[in-house]
């Protein structure tokens, strides 16, 4: 008797893959991921193979994330205007170009730290519109709006089965031949990705062609922000986490070559640590029953991703460096998948691109500022004091969201009754009075 409960306990924990269009979506982007990951190791570890700077791991980070920060709320008012699917084609076939122009310098033994920079400047450009369009067009694909947490939860797993596998795979791809390589096989897997949005059977575009001129949509869903307590103040540490806690990846090259002896395959261990907790976390998001509970998990989650950089700072040993990226993953994931879920769930659909714009600027438009701040702490601090003080930066962040948390739920409260989270009112008194 206990395998059948065991077996729709799994079924429950996949169930947004019932919804064909997002099958597509799954297999087509795990196989993208992986040569994503594997390109974001290939560089890092290429930069600092041809430069040996900390402080241009940083620039090079920086110039791969400015455009997003600066154009993703004017690429949210696209989003809301435009089809996303098309949006996904474009920004995704644009992509794939950008990785062959980097195979094809690096394989022929011409690319420098300058066109990395404008290729990685080029990506940013990308992501501005492809991580909001990205974040709606998962809405779309999922007919019951009920698994939409497990829709986000299940992406969160393949972007980490991806971070696992990824950069493993290309520590062994640089060391038995080159970086370029890993750039080659990043632009072959886009042709999957695009194959998958091709395939779909998406429902005649229902988007409302609006008459207001851009700044006037872009301040609505600017005021829209500002006045929601839960997305504000999700946003707002999101934002922390973004500036302090994520640029440790931009010195992941600095720990595997200096403070643990080790080369590109170290790297790779230490990234896929990371991949694999934060699979751990996604995966335990996936089994969740309702999105009751995610609130007091971000400030705790974002706690234990400090913590986790504080020891990462300290270690010295390998196997030791690699049980606390593991917790790093944990904490980082269930932090982001946390709030995408949150904020997914109370959005208002005519204002969802614009508010993931928000949502991208927080998770990506921050890092590009901290990839700097790290760089240039790290020239003068070293790579260790830098992680550990931006550990301590993700803890006081985590303590004052937990303060608002008693706010955060009061407006939440009758957003969620509305969408049937939460029973009406009227039956919680009735249930109380029954008792």
């Amino acid at each position: 008797m206990p395998i059948a409960p065991a077996k729709s306990h799994i079924s429950h924990a996949f169930r947004a893959l019932r919804h064909p269009n997002f099958r597509l979506f799954f297999a087509g982007q795990t196989i993208s991921l992986i040569g994503t990951w594997m390109t974001r190791l290939a560089t890092s570890w290429l930069v600092y193979r041809l430069t040996g700077s900390a402080f241009l791991l940083g620039v090079v980070g920086f110039a791969g994330q400015i455009p997003t920060f600066l154009l993703a709320p004017v690429a949210g008012v696209w989003v809301d205007r435009l089809n996303r699917r098309n949006v996904l084609l474009v920004t995704q076939f644009l992509a794939l170009l950008q990785s062959f122009a980097l195979a094809a310098l690096a394989l022929t033994h011409r690319i420098n730290i300058h066109e990395i920079i404008a290729l990685s400047a080029f990506q940013g450009l990308i992501n501005a519109f492809d991580m909001p369009g990205r974040q709606t067009f998962l809405v779309e694909m999922i007919a019951d709006k009920q698994d939409l947490g497990n829709a986000i939860a299940i992406n969160s797993s393949m972007v980490n089965l991806a971070r696992l596998v990824g950069p493993s795979l290309a520590g062994a791809v640089i060391a038995l031949s080159s970086e370029g390589y890993c750039f080659l096989i990043d632009g072959i897997s886009y042709i999957a990705v695009l194959v998958s949005l091709v395939l779909m059977r998406i429902p005649a575009s229902t988007v409302k062609r609006s008459s207001e001129a851009m700044f006037a949509q872009l301040r609505e869903g600017w005021n829209y922000v500002a006045h929601s307590t839960p997305i504000r103040s999700i946003l707002l540490l999101f934002a922390l986490v973004s500036l302090m806690g994520w640029p440790f990846t931009v010195l992941m090259p600095v720990f595997a070559a200096k403070v643990l002896h080790g080369g590109a395959h170290t790297l790779g261990f230490l990234m896929g640590a990371v991949g694999v907790g934060a699979l751990i976390s996604a995966i335990s998001l996936a089994v969740r029953k309702s999105v009751l509970g995610l609130g007091k998990m971000i400030p705790l989650s974002t706690a234990a991703f400090g913590v986790g950089l504080i020891g990462f700072g300290l270690s010295r040993w390998l196997w030791l460096s690699m049980v606390l990226m593991l917790i790093c993953g944990f904490g980082m994931m269930q932090q982001m998948a946390a709030s995408n879920t949150i904020i997914q769930t109370i959005v208002e659909d005519n204002k969802r691109g614009r508010v993931m714009s928000f949502y991208t600027v927080a998770f990506v438009g921050m890092a590009p500022f901290g990839s700097l701040l790290a760089g240039g702490l790290a020239n003068r601090l070293g790579a260790p004091y830098t992680v550990m003080f931006n550990g301590a930066c993700c803890i006081v962040g985590a303590a004052w969201f937990a303060t608002r948390l008693p706010g955060i739920r009061n407006f939440i409260r009758p957003i969620y009754r509305d969408l049937g989270i939460l029973p009406p009112v009227n039956a919680v008194i009735q249930d109380s009075l029954g008792r």
